[in-house]
């Protein structure tokens, strides 16, 4: 769709002088005249040279338009109340088409939500002499590049603007234009033509009106030479029309010259006022002269052309008020440069519950009636959480993403889109200091013994299929949908997903009763989301209920009645894809009996890091 967005009065007229002057001008030569969009409002054009050159020869592009601010050091004028103690960030400038109140509402919803918790305050200064005043109150030791690149990116204090120069062209049949998207140098030059077309159409009109009028005068004028004969035609005439035919045939006038001397009266036979009428005639006759001497000169329309497009930015041009910088020198914008650095712990519970706290004790932390903990994470704000679920998908949040509360918490569900049946399943933080691995910043290169780096988890599915992967790819904050860690077939869940080492053995329980444990190894590692390999075959009827590192211990209730549990290291390891063995002599697994979490321990976790050098 068409979009041109407003430009310099006065670089215009100057590129269309420039092109009159010069029609076989490029748009790169036009463009040191008209150097891209103006804006009234103000503001910073972040283009180059060439992406706007780009943008006028092919009649499309976009570009960023943001407003313009500047530091102004801390004063107490009379009524404003300052609330940082740093430097002031003034807003001067926005962009074009964004309302002010509207910008200042949108800043203040982010410094309530405390997403950026370095500002303390927005206010809107502006008066009449002050057309956009928006004040910022930061902290002291802010560094303000990165409070206005979280702005430029999160307001629309940048916006995007679109330019397209797709418009209606004329055609041969005059009745009828062609739509067509144009270069800077066509556009100008259909606008050139146009103006061309309108001065000679207005001289034709001029010229038209006063060969009317002197055809009315030329006739006065044969009168005047024999106005005594004339008197006597009209005073013997019998009546208007008698008059008109004799006055026509003596003195070799038309019906229109007649009509107007007959209107004419007595007064203007004065001779003074003979003498203003053949002066007028004169006049008339070298205005006439003169337009029929222009409209047969093509140079003459354009000199014209010229001149009142000259007048016209003498009377109406101004200077440039948008200002076009090459290179964004804005920061790159990161999350993290706006969090403040603290260390929290995330619950979730097995109802499908999250929050964040400060500290959180298990025995006395606020939960739903019948709900239990599933995961106790620690870690810094800055770093993440990463939830597993049924249905193969890792959602990734960051730990100051995750809403604070000293209630039940937030429904997981308000925080990603969850498909019907979906919950979380395990969870892992992506803090260095209780994921060791995550202590290097980049994913390290392909080793030679192990396809993907650690650390690595184990999924095992209801259907008994089992896969490992890296927690590598889902380390950063996810999209609402979250990314797959695993594919299942048709009816079937994972049950656990739990961090494993190569030296692990891993354990897998169904429902009947039948327990298989084999070398973590044995299970395949996946570059991608994929099914897997059978851990253990289950019988129709039958499922994976729990799965677990062989050197940790569960409990189970029984249908049949009591509990059972299953010791650490109990179990002898074989080979994966049996069918298991039986632990039960009758009954089937009627629960599993949930185990706390371990609550995090910061400083240990700090101590480890320090003692491997990874600190």
């Amino acid at each position: 769709a068409t979009s041109i967005p407003p430009h310099n009065l006065g670089e215009v007229v100057r590129a269309s002088l420039q092109l009159i002057d010069e029609p076989d001008a490029t748009v790169a030569k036009l463009m040191a005249k008209l150097k891209g969009p103006d804006f009234p409002t103000g503001g910073q054009l972040v283009a180059s040279r060439s992406e706007l050159r780009e943008a006028y020869e092919q009649g499309r592009g976009t570009f960023k338009l943001r407003g313009s601010w500047k530091l102004e050091e801390a004063q107490e004028p009379t009524g404003r109340k300052k609330q940082g103690k740093g430097p002031q960030i003034v807003i001067t400038e926005v962009p074009w088409g964004v309302e002010k109140s509207a910008l200042v509402e949108e800043i203040g919803q982010i410094i309530v939500a405390k997403k950026l918790p370095m500002v303390i305050g927005v206010q809107d200064l502006s008066t009449e002499d002050i057309r956009v005043e928006i004040e910022l109150d930061p902290k002291a030791d802010v560094d303000p590049e990165l409070v206005m690149a979280y702005l430029f990116k999160h307001t629309r204090l940048q916006t995007t603007v679109k330019l397209d120069f797709t418009v209606l062209v004329p055609t041969d049949n005059p009745e009828v234009s062609a739509p067509a998207r144009l270069d800077l140098k066509s556009i100008l030059t259909q606008f050139l033509a146009f103006r061309l077309q309108t001065v000679r159409r207005r001289f034709e009109y001029d010229l038209r009106k006063l060969e009317e009028r002197i055809h009315i005068l030329e006739g006065f004028e044969k009168i005047f030479d024999g106005l005594d004969k004339a008197i006597k035609i009209i005073r013997a005439s019998d009546g208007r029309a008698d008059a008109a035919n004799k006055l026509m045939k003596a003195f070799d006038l038309d019906q229109i010259q007649v009509d107007a001397i007959l209107e004419t009266r007595l007064y203007k036979l004065a001779k003074l006022e003979i003498l203003k009428i053949r002066e007028e005639l004169d006049e008339k006759r070298k205005e006439a002269k003169r337009i029929r001497a222009i409209l047969k000169s093509e140079s003459k329309l354009w000199a014209v052309v010229k001149q009142e497009l000259e007048e016209l930015v003498n009377e109406f041009g101004d200077k440039r008020r948008t200002r076009i910088d090459a290179e964004d020198l804005t920061e790159e914008f990161s999350a993290e440069s706006f969090i403040i650095e603290e260390d929290a712990m995330v619950l979730i519970t097995r109802d499908g519950w999250i929050k964040r706290q400060r500290s959180v004790n298990l025995e006395s932390t606020r939960m739903r009636e019948g709900d239990a903990p599933l995961a106790l994470l620690g870690g810094s704000t800055r770093e993440s959480v990463v939830l597993f679920s049924n249905r193969g998908s890792a959602y990734c949040i960051r730990i100051n993403d995750v809403p604070a509360s000293s209630g039940h918490g937030t429904p997981i569900q308000k925080l990603f889109k969850f498909k019907d049946g979906e919950k979380v399943i395990g969870a892992a933080t992506t803090d260095p200091r209780f994921m060791l691995e995550f202590a290097q910043a980049e994913k390290p290169s392909l080793g030679e013994e192990y396809e993907e780096p650690y650390p690595h988890f184990l999924a095992v599915s209801k259907g008994g299929m089992a896969l490992r992967f890296t927690l590598w790819p889902h380390r950063d904050p996810s999209t609402r949908n979250g990314r797959l860690f695993g594919k299942l077939k048709e009816d079937d869940e994972f049950v656990d997903v739990f961090q494993v080492y190569a030296e692990d053995d891993v354990c897998a329980l169904t429902e009947k009763g039948k327990l298989l444990c084999c070398d973590v190894m044995d299970v395949n590692l996946l570059a991608g989301p994929g099914r897997g390999v059978t851990l253990i075959k289950v019988d129709a009827g039958d499922g994976v209920v729990a799965s677990w590192k062989s050197k940790d211990s569960i409990e189970i209730h029984k249908s049949s009645g009591g509990s059972m549990k299953i010791g650490a290291g109990s179990s002898s390891v074989t080979g994966r894809g049996g069918k298991g063995r039986p632990i039960m002599k009758r009954g089937t697994v009627k629960a599993v009996v949930p185990t706390l979490p371990t609550t995090p321990d910061f400083e240990a976790g700090a101590a480890r890091l320090a003692e491997l050098g990874l600190i």
